[in-house]
């Protein structure tokens, strides 16, 4: 707080009063207008002086931005990636940034299973049928889909929201092997087993395989045309990552030609895809529109989460969650 002012704080977007309640006559805070992905428009004037930055994925905060902003002291999140800011400048500046772990975990873990369920026994196309008039009959060889148990779940990332995906897979009885950057010994253990493969063992060996792996250099199209031909002619692949982890040509490639058998996807490259991008005319691909943790519960908690990283920042506090934590050894 500069001369008894309330320091000045950039929201992305707006959001419900009650979620960020916490605020309230400890900021003066500026929003940006109703469908906008950035600080623009209204909020340029507010730059020099702004020394919050409460921010979401929709909004880039790169060096172009932070040279805007002189007296920026703390950038707030409102996700689990970060990947829509540049941390090395952040952390170049002294600039903690925060972020909000832990709170959309089962809400994305359940859309995994629903999107698995949903693609896995083909109801989209099952219910387009319907709609359009084509349920004549019961047919014994029609709009037949996959059981799950005894199926191999092959989970790439297995964080917070990778094992939630394993123990809920667990109550269909199905097998769990996982990809990750080390061994996670402690899930094992809390699953009751799942076997640790590399990632070429995963794909090739899996019925189905869900994404769960940040957005970094080494994972961006971790999912490319090689690793698609690897996968089962029938394997289902679910992606609750980010959109660039998958190639999307060489995914549309691999669902028209049949070398794998459906997708399910949260998120897309790019996001949001094009109405009238190819992806959306075949019947095994189901697409909604990133909404993992679009729940009241986890929503609300991201929002108290990010604002309590803000507060902390500003009162010069370490963050509850940083993204950037080397910023404290400067």
């Amino acid at each position: 707080m500069a001369n008894g002012k309330l320091p000045i704080v950039l929201m992305a977007q707006d959001l419900p009063a009650e979620w960020i309640a916490s605020l309230e006559g400890k900021v003066q805070l500026f929003k940006a207008p109703a469908g906008t992905a950035g600080v623009g428009g209204p909020l340029l004037p507010y730059l020099p002086a702004a020394e919050g930055l409460l921010s979401m994925l929709t909004m880039p905060v790169d060096q172009k931005l932070l040279a805007r902003m002189p007296v920026l002291r703390v950038v707030s999140n409102m996700a689990v990636g970060v990947n829509n800011i540049d941390l090395d400048a952040c952390t170049a500046r002294g600039i903690p940034v925060g972020h909000t772990p832990g709170l959309l975990t089962d809400a994305c873990a359940d859309l995994t299973l629903a999107l698995l369920l949903v693609v896995g026994r083909g109801l989209p196309t099952a219910a387009r049928m319907a709609r359009e008039g084509q349920w004549h009959t019961w047919r014994p060889t029609q709009w037949l889909g996959s059981d799950f148990r005894g199926k191999r779940l092959g989970i790439v990332g297995m964080g917070r929201i990778g094992e939630g995906v394993a123990e809920r897979a667990k109550a269909f009885g199905m097998e769990i092997a996982y990809y990750n950057r080390s061994q996670n010994e402690e899930a094992e253990k809390r699953l009751g087993g799942a076997a640790y493969l590399t990632l070429d063992e995963l794909l090739a060996t899996s019925d189905f395989v869900s994404l769960h792996t940040p957005l970094t250099d080494e994972t961006h199209h971790l999912i490319d045309e090689r690793r698609l031909r690897q996968m089962q002619s029938h394997a289902v692949l679910i992606n609750l990552a980010r959109g660039p982890v998958v190639d999307t040509a060489a995914l549309l490639q691999a669902l028209r030609e049949g070398w794998i058998g459906a997708a399910g996807l949260d998120v897309t490259d790019p996001e949001p895809l094009p109405p009238d991008h190819p992806l959306y005319e075949l019947d095994n691909c189901y697409i909604v529109p990133h909404i993992g943790s679009a729940t009241h519960q986890a929503r609300r908690g991201m929002a108290e989460l990010a604002c309590e990283n803000l507060l902390k920042g500003l009162a010069g506090e370490r963050l509850t969650h940083t993204a950037n934590p080397a910023v404290y050894d400067r």
